[in-house]
């Protein structure tokens, strides 16, 4: 008999009789900084809602606090822990940036003890782990917008200032931050029988960066791909399943790239349609936003239907448009749950 896992493996290859699998992530506040507490959280939501795969949500910032970024863990700014000190507080600190063994970093270790426990407890589904772009990572340790029209709390510099002003400095910082979660991702899809996380693949999220507002795509081209490129050369043993975020954000760029399932936000309005083929099994599915509380349930249903609909005798996965908020209403969560 086929597993949830099985299922999966034979979506994202276009074929199997099953059409799609439904899937939801959310943060933990509360219950993010204790590895078996947030296994423990992670396996909950997914049990409570018989979620048919899984994408471990960590907290926002634990890249930035593996390059010494302090937060604090009893303040949060919605889903984000409030910033007590950036990793990179002056454009020339980007120098200080450096390649990190993720068994020896507390951080890394952490997380891949707690993706560990959650694949333990979920055998029949594929799990797989958020793993943001070098180039994410990078503007997360200089506390920079990782999102057009974002806010920051600290920073007084721009990208620009470590793009053009530090290039070659702010290139050596990302290949040690691409080499460090290259070597993170291996560790997450080694077996747990050989002392890795035993995991079946990675979500890996470009954020905004491929937003326009953010970087040209001269920019993304030079600041981004290559780096990109390595992480996804050392996830190919295991399922990619790549998020390009936020509007106007250029799924058409990565529908070649070596990924598995390409996700984007189809109820934007500046990004393409769910009925768009780029030859690569999709995530589609309703705007993230409408799980909130107050929101209106008869959009979110009609973005369901809508998304099912088009996507009739092809195979995809259904899930939001990227993370729900905290809180999601129950009534919001049964909807996608119902499809």
């Amino acid at each position: 008999m086929s597993t949830r896992l099985d299922i999966f493996r034979d979506i994202i290859a276009g074929r199997g009789e099953r059409p799609h699998l439904t899937a939801a992530w959310q943060h933990f506040v509360g219950r993010e900084y204790d590895p078996v507490d947030f296994a423990q959280a992670s396996v909950e939501f997914v049990q409570r809602w018989d979620w048919d795969w899984v994408k471990i949500n960590p907290r926002a910032v634990y890249y930035a606090e593996a390059w010494g970024g302090v937060y604090d863990p009893d303040n949060y700014e919605g889903v984000v822990p409030a910033l007590l000190k950036p990793a990179i507080g002056a454009p020339e600190e980007v120098k200080k940036i450096a390649a990190l063994d993720p068994n020896e970093n507390a951080i890394f270790a952490e997380h891949i003890g707690s993706a560990r426990a959650i694949k333990q407890a979920l055998p029949d589904r594929a799990v797989i782990q958020t793993i943001f772009s070098p180039l994410s990572v990078l503007y997360q340790l200089a506390d920079l917008p990782l999102y057009p029209g974002q806010k920051t709390s600290t920073t007084s510099f721009t990208q620009a200032d470590l793009l053009d002003g530090y290039s070659v400095e702010t290139k050596h910082a990302l290949a040690a931050i691409a080499g460090t979660l290259a070597a993170y991702v291996k560790e997450l899809l080694r077996p747990a029988s050989e002392g890795g996380a035993g995991l079946d693949g990675i979500f890996y999220a470009v954020t905004g960066t491929a937003s326009q507002g953010l970087v040209t795509r001269e920019q993304f081209d030079e600041f981004s791909v290559p780096y990109d490129r390595q992480i996804l050369a050392a996830g190919r043993e295991g399922i990619i399943v790549f998020h390009t975020c936020q509007d106007d954000s250029h799924p058409d760029w990565f529908a070649d790239w070596p990924i598995d399932a390409l996700q984007w936000d189809q109820a934007l309005p500046a990004n393409p349609g769910v009925d768009t083929d780029f030859g690569v099994t999709p995530v589609a599915g309703p705007s993230s936003t409408l799980f909130a509380p107050g929101q209106d349930l008869n959009k979110l249903a009609s973005q369901i239907e809508t998304t099912v609909k088009a996507r009739t005798g092809k195979p995809f996965l259904l899930a939001p448009s990227c993370t729900i908020p905290t809180p999601a209403t129950d009534e919001a969560l049964s909807l996608l749950r119902r499809a």
